[in-house]
């Protein structure tokens, strides 16, 4: 197994779509494939390069109920192929190295213990012979040099040679390796894979061009909850740290939400106004979401963080209208003349705002170069929502103003209607 880092040329040198990392990558994907003797993959490294090897998803396969390895591998496999035929993944592969042959040494430990064996004995004897062990120092021409201790090489050439080894017991004497240990050829991992405690493999991919990381995500929980009892799943690397940013977002919104309609309570001394204001939310979104579609852009971080300065945008243009509105009702003026006249006189300062606002990420909808990417995920969600909310707001705000007032109003008469009356007595 190896891996090799390809450097691109400067973003200056390759103007071309067909240069771009993702062009290069795909091209150079179907080249790759063709290899009989060797599986192949080519990915581009993550944004964060701290957090995993590539970009896309980093999923672990887990063995949650002891299962054992051969059905965890199994597993894997069986998740592999499901994977292959799914139209919302690409590039799906293991991290790791199929399972080889390997050696290994049934050590019966009551009989060693009979002998009087230590553990940390028994297992520094096998590192020291067959592989090496630092003993000592000493000084040769001025210099201190180390040394090295291991068996010679004619006799840790074979597995049978294991067996002639002699551990050193509590009492001094010299114990024959094959007295309490027995070797055995097996089929395993070359590499021992834990995961929070679990047996695991770890398996990268990617989403299919179109969609998010987050549709690819969902589709590798959908498959592995396929696969034999006992086999559970777990993110790590980025997408752990995306899996728990996307649990938080619902309650982040909603709490941002909650927090605008305190303030807006707070400055209109209502209720029911806020919710005008907060009414006009879902038509900056519509906006920001039909142009994201239209370009082909996916749900990122980049584009929620666009939706979240279009409702601001969104509900300072909603404010600007309802508080005129307000303050019209307030000097004695008729709901519906007050609505409209507070709409004709916010008009131009909102037609003003969206423009200046919309011309200037409009560089970020068209950018391209290095981090592109980004700033047209923002660029494009703000001024899609920026358009509709102003076509939109205008029209619907006030028309959410007047319906709650009125509605706030019929709740307050029937209130006041329902409270008994004073009754005078007569002497």
């Amino acid at each position: 197994m190896g891996m090799g880092f390809v450097k691109l040329k400067d973003w200056s040198q390759r103007r071309s779509p067909d240069l771009s990392a993702w062009a290069v990558q795909r091209r150079a994907m179907g080249f790759v494939s063709q290899f009989r003797n060797a599986m192949a993959f080519v990915f581009i490294p993550p944004a964060i390069t701290e957090l995993g090897t590539s970009t896309g998803f980093d999923f672990q396969l887990l063995d949650f109920g002891g299962v054992g390895h051969q059905q965890l591998m199994a597993a894997r496999n069986q998740l592999l192929g499901m994977a292959a035929q799914d139209s919302r993944l690409v590039r799906v592969r293991p991290n790791g190295l199929d399972d080889v042959p390997e050696y290994q040494i049934d050590v019966d430990w009551e009989k060693a213990g009979a002998l009087g064996l230590p553990i940390s004995a028994i297992h520094s004897t096998i590192a020291a012979s067959f592989g090496s062990a630092y003993v000592n120092d000493f000084i040769q021409s001025g210099r201190v040099k180390r040394v090295y201790v291991q068996a010679d090489a004619p006799y840790r050439m074979l597995p049978e040679d294991l067996l002639k080894l002699y551990v050193r017991n509590m009492a001094g004497e010299m114990v024959p390796f094959s007295s309490f240990a027995q070797g055995r050829w097996i089929y395993g991992s070359p590499k021992l894979e834990r995961y929070n405690g679990f047996p695991s493999i770890n398996i990268q991919g990617e989403a299919a061009p179109g969609l998010s990381t987050g549709d690819a995500m969902s589709a590798m929980e959908q498959l592995s909850r396929r696969t034999s009892q006992g086999i559970g799943f777990d993110w790590t690397g980025i997408s752990y740290q995306e899996r728990l940013a996307t649990g938080q977002a619902p309650m982040l919104y909603a709490f941002s939400i909650f927090v605008v309609f305190l303030c807006l309570a707070a400055l209109y001394e209502s209720w029911p106004v806020p919710i005008a204001v907060l009414l006009c939310f879902t038509l900056g979104v519509i906006g920001g979401v039909l142009a994201a579609i239209l370009r082909g852009l996916p749900n990122d971080v980049y584009f929620q963080i666009a939706l979240l300065t279009t409702l601001g945008l969104t509900a300072k243009n909603a404010i600007l209208i309802v508080q005129f509105a307000k303050s019209g009702v307030e000097k004695g003026m008729d709901l519906v003349e007050a609505t409209l006249e507070g709409a004709r006189l916010r008009f131009r300062p909102i037609v003003m705002t969206t423009l200046a606002f919309g011309f200037g990420v409009l560089p970020l909808a068209i950018a391209s170069g290095a981090g592109a990417g980004a700033q047209k995920a923002i660029g494009t969600g703000v001024f899609g929502g920026m358009l509709a909310s102003t076509t939109l707001v205008i029209m619907f705000a006030p028309l959410f103003y007047l319906l709650i007032q009125r509605r706030s109003r019929k709740r307050s008469n029937s209130v006041r209607s329902q409270k008994p009356g004073k009754i005078e007595g007569v002497e």
